[in-house]
């Protein structure tokens, strides 16, 4: 099979720098300068760690992200996200400004490097609702806007038998009253709704393993009317409805770390707070200048190998342009729903070749040439098509996990890359079955 011009394998960076390897005359890769991809974000974030523990990583630095399905300690992968702005204050620490009820007692916990508090009930007769029987954190006052979407998401720990804990929160304003809702950790992964009198509709609930007894809850919703998130409340349940919406028995009790509350349709990494809201800016990592050579500009073939766990939106994976909208070349997923797709785009006349594509660990190749683009998923042929447009000026630019529009990079991929390749020649079918055969 042909050597790669450029190939990304996440595993050395410095701050604003992707290291890259690039091909040599010879045949072979190194790692130079004309390959090393610049990385944007003018503030910190967090990953998860090689020890599965969520850590914060300095502004500018790429996320090599360990995150893998089931809370189990994975490959590299780099992590590539929209700005976001977490709205729910003290969430990096559970036991400061937040206010314990009566009813329960509480002690740190370490909940996969966030400080957290293990709530155990200490006497019953109170529910989620209510002063004594809840872990409350007043007066965030987040702006809620009519038609927007949020979501809610928070870390909750199995510190014994006890697996069922929930939230509520209060919105004030039009779209006044409370949402909240309950999650079962024990295996079942079951949920159901706690409160439903706020101005909200479209509610999704979601459970995911993150390490060992450990799972991030979220639920997202759309908003019927403007409003204002006051309080945030978490607290140990004994069901995950309104029914078993009362404190467990004495004696039970789980732990809650990291409280978040984003816009958009999807729990994003965590975004620690202390006494204000706090905002990461997006990942953008782009390659540009005198690399025009290793991008192949009448034909080529590009690769990904990603973790795609959620699509909600469109997810660029890999785009060559001219640093311009007019000329693109673009691997990508969208929601029509769910597809893999290329874009190619000359003087904005577009022409798409799609397929479907599902969840989970995924090696795709797209090979191009003026008149025709192969699509390869998992092994296996996906789709083609002859492009009625098509790029003839020179590409310069490579950009990773973003594309540009308007003149700005964004649609961030919000999710995991593995491993990312560029051809300077269209591989053969049977090159690129080999190629993404998982």
């Amino acid at each position: 099979m042909p050597t790669p011009s450029l190939i990304l394998v996440p595993a050395r960076f410095k701050t604003g720098k992707l290291y890259t390897p690039v091909a040599t005359t010879s045949g072979g890769l190194v790692l130079g300068a004309s390959g090393d991809f610049n990385v944007t974000r003018a503030t910190t974030a967090t990953r998860v760690n090689a020890s599965g523990l969520i850590e914060v990583v300095a502004s500018g630095i790429p996320r090599l992200d360990y995150f893998a399905s089931g809370g189990v300690v994975g490959c590299p992968a780099l992590l590539v996200e929209p700005s976001g702005s977490n709205g729910i204050l003290n969430s990096q620490d559970t036991a400061t400004n937040w206010t314990r009820g009566a009813n329960l007692s509480g002690t740190y916990e370490n909940v996969i490097g966030v400080s957290g508090n293990n709530l155990t009930v200490a006497a019953s007769g109170s529910n989620i609702g209510s002063a004594a029987g809840r872990l409350i954190r007043f007066s965030n006052n987040v702006a809620l806007a009519s038609g927007s979407t949020y979501t809610i998401s928070f870390l909750m720990k199995k510190t014994g038998a006890h697996t069922i804990g929930g939230y509520y929160a209060t919105i004030t304003g039009a779209a006044s009253g409370d949402i909240g809702g309950g999650f079962d950790v024990s295996g079942s992964f079951s949920s159901g709704q706690i409160y439903n009198t706020a101005g909200t509709t479209s509610r999704i609930r979601r459970v995911e393993q993150w390490g060992t007894d450990v799972y991030r809850c979220s639920e997202t919703f759309t908003m019927t009317a403007s409003g204002t998130l006051t309080n945030f409340v978490l607290a140990p349940t004994i069901g995950v409805t309104i029914a078993g919406q009362a404190n467990p028995a004495v004696g039970l009790g789980i732990a809650f770390a990291a409280p978040q509350f984003e816009l958009g349709a999807l729990p994003t990494s965590f975004m620690p707070t202390t006494t204000a809201a706090v905002t990461r800016n997006a990942d953008v990592i782009t390659l540009s200048g005198a690399v025009s050579g290793c991008i192949g500009q009448t034909e080529g073939t590009l690769y990904a190998e990603v973790d795609l766990r959620n699509i909600t939106d469109t997810k660029a994976i890999i785009q060559s342009d001219d640093g311009t909208t007019d000329n693109r070349l673009i691997l990508f997923v969208g929601t029509a729903p769910n597809r893999i797709q290329v874009l190619t785009v000359a003087a904005l006349t577009n022409s798409v070749v799609s397929g479907s594509i599902a969840t989970g660990i995924n090696k795709i190749a797209a090979s191009y040439f003026s008149g025709s683009v192969q699509l390869y998923l998992n092994g296996s042929f996906l789709a083609s098509g002859t492009p009625n447009a098509f790029p003839t000026v020179t590409r310069n630019n490579f950009s990773l996990g973003t594309r540009i529009s308007s003149g700005v990079y964004g649609a961030q991929f919000n999710d995991r890359i593995r491993s990312a390749a560029i051809y300077t020649t269209r591989l053969t079918a049977a090159e690129l079955a080999a190629l993404t055969t998982l």
